[in-house]
């Protein structure tokens, strides 16, 4: 009976109800990126992916992204940003500079976040083999459609770094900049790639939400070890 009571006084312990929310929205977007992937192989997202790709291109031409040229090349910046090589080299600065500080466990989380994001984006998109839009691209690419890799790794680096930066902020505005910032930077990556006709609306959404799935997920398991190791050697 006592045991008993421990478990609930810690399940109802205050300090572990972001846990518990970071499970639940983690379970709501791999619901939601599940339902999108059924969808999707049942061909009953063509007229929503047809019709906004379009709303991109010119019209009567849907081989010409809207906007003038200096847009386009600025939309290929922006989308840059969702790419490996940029992504990496992040990854790559962020683990030196905590490893550097001392702060080795979280530099570890950081790395294993940002892998296992892209490793499960590879997967699904070998899994799912979607083909890419039939319209000119504006940027090559070189794998399957679904979900959008940049989308997906996207939301698993900028999402995960704001988490981090705002758990070591005291004010809320800075952590709700960091946040949004965060949010932002995955928006923007995303809709960068259904302009330039590499990716369906849907390849985007679906990245959206299994990346961000794992990032929040990543957190969720970070957060409940830490507070593991602080019981077990308390200061």
């Amino acid at each position: 009976m006592t045991q008993t009571m421990s478990i609930w006084r810690r399940v109802l312990d205050r300090r572990r109800h972001p846990f518990y929310v970071r499970i639940g929205l983690t379970a709501l977007l791999v619901w939601v990126f599940a339902s999108l992937a059924d969808e999707v192989l049942d061909g009953e997202t063509i007229a929503f992916d047809t019709a906004v790709t379009g709303f991109f291109r010119e019209p009567g031409d849907t081989h010409d992204p809207w906007g003038p040229v200096w847009f386009e090349e600025a939309m290929r910046d922006v989308t840059g940003l969702g790419s490996i090589t940029v992504l990496g080299f992040v990854l790559l600065a962020t683990v030196l500079y905590l490893s550097l500080s001392g702060a080795r466990r979280t530099a570890l989380f950081v790395a294993f976040a940002v892998s296992g994001g892209a490793l499960l984006s590879t997967g699904l998109k070998l899994l799912f083999d979607r083909p890419r839009p039939e319209v000119e691209a504006a940027a090559r690419v070189f794998s399957a459609s679904f979900p959008s890799g940049h989308a997906t790794v996207s939301a698993v680096v900028y999402l995960t770094l704001g988490l981090l930066l705002a758990e070591a902020s005291r004010s809320r505005r800075i952590k709700a900049y960091f946040l949004a910032l965060g949010l932002i930077m995955t928006i923007v990556v995303g809709i960068s790639r259904v302009y330039l006709g590499v990716h369906f609306p849907t390849d985007v959404l679906a990245g959206w939400a299994i990346g961000s799935a794992w990032a929040l997920a990543c957190w969720a398991g970070y957060a409940l070890l830490l507070g593991r190791r602080s019981e077990t050697n308390p200061t």
